[in-house]
């Protein structure tokens, strides 16, 4: 496959009154055309700071990082999914959904109807002209997950979009997740502080070590796909979880210790 994210030696440093703190430090990923990388790391560790980066959010200290662009120029090259529900309170789902296929110039009726596909996708279609204020958490990151999407961007970078989710309400967009995937085969980027959570969704899982944040290991996960819950009850996913808790421990001690 080849390579779609060329990340290499990025380092960031922030100016603070006690001086330059670095919160990431030579730290490179590649990622292919139609992978799914998750990154876990403790908190604090860079890792939704280097996701900003990759979406152009955040300029880097040093380093280089390139997002190689596809054969369609009107496609965006990223979209990033927060954990906040980025999603416009004045605006319909509809609306919410289409928003940046208007910002592209797309003709309105296009996309309602691409807008209106996706809300189908993630089961939201009779909701279409509800506001944000009427619908749950779990649906309105839904929202957030299908505009992502419907503007068909060459890479989805995905910062914690479960995280402040409900035990339940995750589990099943985790599934919904891992269906929308299976489609379309987006390449993604996706910050998780859940190694159950990155095992599940990933193709691998990058470590990264308490701050400043660097590579610390990269797991393969060779779990067959298509993959559902039922895959977390089975040996090799509970192996490889706990070989890749083994492996952050001793980083999530270390920084529990500097917040101290």
């Amino acid at each position: 496959m080849a390579s779609k994210i060329i990340a290499h030696n990025v380092n960031k440093i922030y100016a603070t009154v006690r001086g330059p703190v670095t919160a990431i430090d030579s730290f490179s990923l590649e990622v292919e055309e139609g992978e799914f990388v998750c990154i876990v790391g403790p908190s604090g560790c860079g890792k939704s700071t280097f996701l900003r980066i990759l979406a152009g959010l955040e300029p880097l200290s040093s380093g280089r990082v390139t997002i190689i662009p596809g054969d369609d120029p009107a496609k965006p090259l990223n979209n990033v999914v927060f954990q906040e529900y980025a999603i416009f309170p004045w605006k319909t789902l509809v609306d919410n959904v289409a928003f940046g296929l208007q910002m592209r110039g797309v003709s309105k009726a296009t996309r309602i109807e691409i807008a209106l596909d996706w809300l189908e996708r993630v089961g939201l279609r009779r909701f279409a002209h509800y506001y944000p204020a009427q619908i749950s958490g779990g649906m309105k990151q839904r929202v957030s997950i299908a505009r992502a999407l419907a503007n068909d961007p060459e890479v989805l970078l995905m910062d914690e979009p479960l995280g402040a989710l409900d035990a339940q309400t995750r589990n099943v967009l985790q599934e919904e997740l891992l269906r929308i995937w299976e489609e379309n085969r987006k390449t993604v980027v996706y910050i998780t502080h859940s190694i159950d959570e990155a095992v599940l969704l990933g193709d691998r899982v990058v470590l990264m070590t308490a701050h400043p944040g660097t590579h610390k290991a990269t797991f393969p996960v060779g779990l067959p796909r298509p993959r559902t819950l039922k895959t977390t009850s089975t040996a090799a996913y509970n192996d490889l979880t706990y070989a890749i808790w083994e492996s952050l421990q001793g980083e999530v001690m270390r920084a529990m210790k500097a917040q101290r």
